[in-house]
């Protein structure tokens, strides 16, 4: 199954493409390749990753072209909005109106969704982001893969089961090698387009032992590189730049400093931003977000954090639930509840809805098994899948019983193509609008 679609090259500009996929258009920024109007390319992300061979995309295109145009009217059909509802408050249908009409909504009205208790409320907020996300982003579901190099870390988050706080865990490093390896079977044996190298904050693994790694990657292949390394520093963001990765994931986690200092003994937010905020400088793209549930957390607490990332020009977004590791100080925290996750998710789309990319963490799915189908089902569009390799992956244990822990990533995959299927949703990215 292909995770990127290839698209002909319609017109070319100084340092983007226009890119055609069954009469639809999007464009994608082309650094690495010499493409004239006419040749095939796949794009992630909004950037040309590959050249396709004529021969390849027209055999690609031949067997996607029925099933897309089959997968957009299940969309449809599953997005469609009932505006006649019965049982609905005024305030609430108006506040949605206004969401359907791109108007700006204000914190109260937000705080007002957000404490919605009703049923038949809350699934019309769902159902007003499925909407939004239908409307502006069509139906396709960008299909991720994460490779967790090492869960060696240097710092003492109160939550995380990788910090210093978790003595009884079992440590690795993947080799160079191992690193390079997994990512060429996950692109080239299984599809993807887009991989995630992601770790602790392991001195071992040093900025240009990085950026050696994904150049490797890059000159091997075709792909949209993301890293997720912490706070590597300025100079390590430009090196891995330089050496060809693309993307960012860095949750700024809180946007509430006083939390933020209680999670993080001895560091600041004021620092975290700044590195996400000169990534997206360099020209990353930047995948950001929070954690819901936190304690002291309130509801106002959340909407600013979707806002925060707005403000960071979030290409994707990443808030997924609390769940503290039981080997950490906050063990004793509850996690949030299911719909506090998804309204959360809904809001976001509500508050940038025409070109976001919103994430079902595996940590939702952690939390709720039919996570990735309710998240689906209310606004968000994203899904990563676990392709490292399992004698290492139970170790990356972030927090306990982790989703897809133990599963073959051809298990992974026969999933959730089943369910994108069954959602009209299309397994690829393409580009941007």
């Amino acid at each position: 199954m292909c995770y990127a679609i290839p698209g002909k090259v319609k017109e070319i500009g100084e340092k983007s493409v226009l890119v055609d996929y069954f009469g639809e258009t999007r464009k994608a920024i082309n650094e690495f390749y010499d493409v004239r109007i006419g040749d095939y390319v796949c794009a992630q992300g909004g950037f040309v990753i590959k050249k396709v061979s004529p021969s390849e995309a027209e055999s690609t295109l031949s067997a996607w072209q029925e099933l897309f145009f089959e997968l957009k009217q299940i969309d449809l059909r599953l997005s469609r909005l009932d505006l006649k509802n019965k049982g609905i408050d005024k305030r609430l249908s108006s506040i949605l109106d206004n969401a359907l009409e791109n108007k700006s909504l204000s914190l109260e009205d937000l705080l007002y969704l957000f404490n919605t208790e009703s049923r038949s409320g809350i699934e019309l907020i769902y159902k007003t982001a499925n909407f939004l996300r239908q409307k502006y982003i069509k139906n396709s579901c960008c299909v991720h893969g994460i490779i967790e190099i090492s869960n060696y870390c240097t710092q003492g988050c109160m939550y995380c089961g990788i910090s210093t706080h978790n003595k009884a865990l079992g440590r690795y490093r993947m080799t160079h090698k191992e690193i390079v390896d997994s990512a060429l079977l996950a692109i080239e044996e299984f599809g993807f387009k887009a991989i995630l190298l992601q770790s602790g904050e392991d001195a071992f693994y040093t900025a240009d032992r990085l950026a050696d790694i994904v150049a490797e990657i890059k000159a091997k292949a075709g792909v949209l590189i993301c890293i997720s390394f912490g706070e590597i520093g300025i100079d390590g963001l430009e090196k891995l730049y330089k050496a060809g990765a693309r993307a960012i994931l860095m949750r700024f986690e809180t946007s509430n400093p006083k939390i933020y200092e209680r999670l993080h003994p001895g560091r600041s937010l004021n620092t975290r931003l700044d590195h996400i905020k000169k990534a997206g400088q360099i020209g990353y793209l930047i995948m950001t977000g929070g954690l819901i549930g936190l304690p002291d957390q309130t509801r106002e607490d959340i909407i600013n954090d979707i806002y925060l990332a707005k403000e960071l020009q979030a290409e994707m977004y990443s808030f997924g639930p609390f769940l503290p590791h039981p080997e950490t100080p906050l063990a004793s925290n509850s996690p949030p509840n299911e719909d506090d996750v998804l309204k959360a998710l809904a809001l976001t789309r509500l508050i940038d809805p025409e070109k976001s990319k919103i994430l079902v963490t595996t940590a939702f799915e952690t939390l709720c098994p039919d996570a990735r189908r309710h998240g689906l089902l209310a606004g968000a569009n994203s899904v990563m899948l676990n392709v490292t390799p399992i004698k290492y992956r139970k170790q990356y244990s972030i927090y306990p019983n982790r989703a897809y822990d133990k599963e073959e990533i051809t298990t992974q995959i026969k999933e959730t193509i089943a369910l994108l299927q069954s959602l009209g949703r299309a397994p690829t990215d393409l580009g941007v609008n």
